[in-house]
């Protein structure tokens, strides 16, 4: 009778343990950490070592999206339970200086943006990318797990072959993080802006992508045009599908509210007809997007599940919704639907990122109130 008293015992902590304990939340870039101002646009990628990646923006002196910038970087081999110290990796060539938004004391000033690593299952290298001045494309390179960085390599030209169909002013990768698809390919999200100088609207949304693994990036075509309902695609996530498509989800600023997606074959071309969909709510901000390893066609989504409505409680459409109320969405049949909603961050809460560790836990860095942090959380408290 003991020994079936304690063997109870035993299964009902496994199974609050492994179902009803909330995600572990980290600060990893904790407010004010370094004497930065503000730390924003995270993401993460998970290494074939699986060591935890976690960059952003680094913007010393406020919180704008121009000024002076870099990208910091922590790494975690234990999970996330730990992380070790801040490293500054971009941008580390020559100093591009000017903000088009201040004419005299931004004329020093560097904005280094839109950090996006993609991890290389063949090569073991992890691939980054990420732009000055929203005007210029670099990319750099680790072969030691994220320990050091190439030098970077510029790779403005691969948006010229976009020119054809909008005359950018400003450029922008992700953000957040790029795939490799299982043929070998790197694909990584990008949006042009074709206003004026430094303005961030009107914008498209595309790809670029890189077939030898990544010495070489070239344009793919625009996903996302900016016309009729679909007003300023940008800051786009993708990931592959259980039937080697790629899905392709864009934040925008329409009347609908809902994020706009589409499909394609080979994550560069031939992209299905955008839509709406309805279970994707926008609130014009960014939103991550991953295919779970272990689950062909699971897909999961994080965004603040916001959206506006008046007194009556009746959408108001083109509201901007809050940034609040982070949600993690589950799709079990390659992004059709998304029957699973859970709350992850009632507060304020905004851009996030996703990642799946190798024992399948799943991983969402996102900026919670002044601070990015670090969920861990289970399929099983996502579903239960």
């Amino acid at each position: 009778m003991k020994y079936f008293t304690m063997v109870c015992f035993s299964f009902l902590c496994s199974v609050l343990i492994s179902v009803e304990l909330p995600p572990e939340k980290t600060a990893v870039f904790p407010a004010g950490m370094n004497g930065i101002a503000l730390f924003r646009i995270p993401g993460i990628v998970v290494t074939n070592a699986g060591t935890i990646l976690a960059y952003c923006e680094a913007r010393k002196n406020s919180g704008a999206d121009w000024g002076e910038i870099e990208v910091n970087l922590r790494r975690s081999t234990d999970g996330g339970k730990t992380w070790g110290s801040v490293q500054p990796i971009a941008h580390r060539g020559e100093r591009i200086e000017g903000n088009p938004h201040k004419k005299d004391s931004g004329a020093k000033e560097q904005t280094v943006n839109n950090p996006v690593a993609i991890v290389d299952r063949e090569t073991k290298a992890i691939e980054f990318l990420y732009c000055v001045n929203y005007a210029r494309a670099f990319s750099i390179r680790s072969t030691d797990d994220g320990l050091s960085w190439s030098d970077p390599v510029e790779i403005t030209a691969t948006f010229d072959a976009f020119r054809t169909q909008v005359d950018w002013k400003v450029i922008a990768t992700g953000p957040g993080h790029g795939i490799q698809l299982k043929n070998g390919r790197l694909v990584v999200p990008v949006w042009l802006a074709y206003g004026k100088v430094g303005a961030h609207s009107p914008s498209v949304a595309g790809t670029i992508f890189s077939d030898d693994h990544g010495k070489t990036w070239h344009a793919g075509a625009i996903a996302v045009p900016n016309d009729g309902m679909f007003n300023n695609p940008n800051e786009s996530m993708i990931t592959e599908l259980s039937d080697e498509r790629v899905l392709f989800i864009a934040r925008n600023a329409s009347p609908p509210n809902r994020k706009i997606v589409t499909t394609s074959t080979d994550g560069l071309s031939n992209w299905a007809k955008p839509i709406f969909h309805p279970d994707l709510w926008e609130p014009v901000c960014m939103s991550s997007l991953i295919s779970h390893p272990a689950q062909p066609g699971v897909v999961l989504f994080s965004c603040p599940h916001r959206i506006g409505v008046d007194k009556t409680g009746s959408e108001i459409p083109n509201s901007r919704g809050k940034r609040e109320g982070l949600a993690i969405k589950l799709s079990r049949d390659d992004g059709k639907t998304w029957p699973v909603i859970k709350e992850l961050e009632a507060g304020p809460s905004a851009y996030s990122d996703l990642a799946v560790l190798p024992d399948g836990n799943v991983l969402c860095l996102y900026e919670g109130n002044k601070h990015i942090l670090v969920a861990r959380f289970t399929l099983e408290w996502l579903t239960e």
